[in-house]
């Protein structure tokens, strides 16, 4: 993999020249004599700050001298913050490089060869780079040894000459190295650089690409008819077909697809370098899943006629990503604070069924006077009136919680559930199983382990369940891959998910991104990654792949249909939660609706039940 790094070189910056070199594709700026105006106008202007000279401190990055980067080291400044130049004593850059850990040594063209073979010594991880100013000047560069090419003023179109040139390998960067984790950065940024980071890369630490999609807004997604991948912008990328075959591919990573295709799912490390897969390698994943879908699925597409009923968005705890609950602290900030009667989730479900629903979804915020006998109660009442519904309700959290208010054992109370009429449970308060993340995320939520023994009990009772996963946030392949093997391991035990639900962080109205610790959603390549990569994990596993409308759009949901997904979800009628962090892609829909969009993506629409049964194919 070569990197390269959109960079400005400037004496000073304002807020407005910084927001202008953004907008023409840079990320970085670097400044000699680096000022707090020059930080200030560069992070307000969406830039990343780099000191290449004496200055007041606050910059996100140093590229200086050996004697410099020492100091810094010495101060405590990690070496991924850090960049040797080459002043031509290789024996003082070698002491820099190898004391501090610089994450690049810079040195000139003439240069380039003599650096490569320095930083090749055991015990660094430094790799050369270089400003280069035309293709031809970069591919010398690389065939010396560089590893990471400087940039100034070059458009998208020239880049995508350059990737041609090079082979595809090439992956742009910020002021930071690629595979920078969201907790190093958190640890060793100040608050407003780290947050500056994060809206600039995707959650492997690259650069995001150029295109202001994301999940939830009511924009074409960014890819082409052609291909997936919308990694790059220049116009031979968007038009061209990705390669056909798998014999382009890096071994490892064609090894791995030839043996999900033969029947042998992939590890956990495996699973997780599928989702490092970048431009021409999200296509084909792409068209691995989309061959086991049609093994598993055919070419029918199924649905569910349901309604959501948000009986309140009252909540006490304190998870960054929700924009929907009102809790203590926001009962100002983002509408009014509500609680249903229970005779009104009766009303709504009674007028679900009568237009056609044959499912009520039930969830809500955690209500501060809550016991588990409100869910009991409405399940009774619910059933009362309509018998013949299918009620899906109650994620994990509400169960341990209802259980946990009346002193009772998770597994008497979902009975109890169970015996009031509960059908299913939706696999919500997911969020990322890895409790890593979650400390940062959701602090106060149930565990991993407590949200997979809710699982297990469910399923060992015969409550069946949905699985999701929330991603595009303060996570990255890592924690990816460690959710599916945590959903991997329930079901292998238990054959209790009945289908996986990715949801994309729509980060809009999400406090957590608003406040600058959380990225703007994932890129539309990761959203490609995360349901094509569930396909294959999940092959013989868990049979049903749903690509959600609500965060993405008919369309954007209907071209995952190519990547490995067989389900739309629910037409909802009332959706609220993400419409409340910013979507803007409608509330409901009609069958009608999802049944034209199936059909026009070359697919049988069927209507189903909550467990997949067949319930009406369209004509």
């Amino acid at each position: 993999m070569i990197t390269f790094l959109a960079l400005r070189p400037a004496d000073g910056v304002t807020e407005v020249w910084a927001a202008t070199r953004r907008r023409e594709g840079t990320t970085t700026v670097e400044i000699a004599g680096i000022t707090t105006a020059d930080v200030v106008g560069a992070i307000a202007g969406g830039l990343l700050p780099v000191s290449s000279g004496p200055g007041e401190g606050g910059a996100a990055a140093w590229v200086a001298e050996p004697a410099v980067v020492l100091g810094l080291a010495e101060r405590g400044i990690p070496g991924w913050r850090l960049t040797v130049i080459d002043d031509g004593e290789e024996e003082s850059v070698l002491d820099a490089a190898a004391r501090s850990r610089a994450s690049h040594v810079r040195t000139g063209r003439s240069r380039v060869a003599a650096m490569a073979e320095l930083v090749s010594i055991p015990g660094l991880e430094t790799v050369v780079s270089v400003f280069v100013d035309s293709v031809e000047d970069a591919v010398a560069a690389v065939a010396a040894g560089a590893g990471d090419l400087l940039l100034r003023d070059w458009d998208t179109e020239r880049i995508g000459q350059l990737r041609d040139a090079l082979g595809g390998a090439l992956v742009e960067r910020t002021a930071f190295p690629i595979g920078l984790a969201a907790d190093v950065a958190r640890a060793g940024l100040p608050p407003e650089v780290f947050a500056a980071w994060l809206h600039l890369v995707d959650g492997s630490g690259a650069a995001r690409p150029r295109y202001s999609w994301a999940p939830g807004k009511d924009e074409p997604v960014p890819a082409s008819a052609t291909r997936f991948s919308a990694e790059w912008g220049d116009p031979p990328w968007a038009t061209r077909s990705d390669p056909s075959g798998l014999d382009h591919l890096d071994p490892a990573l064609r090894g791995i697809l030839e043996r999900s295709l033969g029947g042998s799912p992939p590890s956990r490390d495996e699973v997780e370098r599928l989702f490092r897969s970048r431009g021409d390698e999200v296509d084909a994943v792409a068209r691995v899943a989309d061959d086991l879908r049609l093994r598993a699925n055919g070419d029918t597409v199924t649905y569910v006629v349901n309604r959501n009923i948000n009986y309140t968005n009252q909540c006490y705890f304190r998870c960054g990503f929700c924009a929907f609950s009102k809790g203590p602290r926001s009962l100002s900030l983002r509408g009014d604070p509500y609680l249903l009667e229970i005779h009104e989730v009766v009303f709504r479900t009674v007028e679900a069924w009568e237009r056609g629903a044959t499912e009520v979804c039930l969830q809500g915020g955690i209500h501060p006077d809550f016991t588990g006998e409100f869910y009991v109660a409405v399940l009774k009442a619910i059933k009362e009136a309509v018998p013949a519904i299918h009620v899906h309700g109650f994620t994990p959290l509400e169960v341990w919680q209802g259980a946990e208010t009346l002193g009772t054992s998770v597994a008497d109370f979902l009975g109890r559930l169970k015996e009031a009429g509960l059908g299913t449970l939706p696999g919500t308060a997911a969020e990322i199983l890895d409790d890593d993340i979650r400390r940062h995320l959701c602090p106060d939520k149930i565990t991993t382990a407590e949200w997979a023994r809710v699982m297990v009990l469910a399923h060992e009772m015969g409550l069946r369940s949905t699985a999701t996963m929330m991603f595009g946030h303060i996570d990255g392949p890592p924690s990816w891959a460690n959710h599916f093997e945590v959903l991997r391991a329930i079901q292998r035990r238990t054959g209790g998910f009945t289908e996986f639900v990715p949801l994309p962080f729509v980060h809009m109205g999400a406090p957590i991104f608003l406040r600058g610790r959380a990225r703007p959603g994932p890129t539309w390549d990761e959203v490609v990654l995360v349901h094509a990569v569930a396909r294959i994990a999940f092959d013989g596993l868990i049979p049903n792949i749903q690509a959600s409308w609500v965060k993405l759009g008919i369309p954007g949901a209907a071209s995952l249909l190519r990547a490995g997904c067989n389900d739309l979800g629910g037409t909802l009628i009332d959706e609220n939660i993400s419409h409340a962090a910013g979507a803007s892609h409608g509330r409901g829909i009609t069958p009608e609706e999802l049944d034209a969009a199936i059909v026009a993506a070359g697919r049988s629409p069927m209507r189903r039940s909550t467990l997949y049964g067949a319930l009406q194919r369209a004509d």
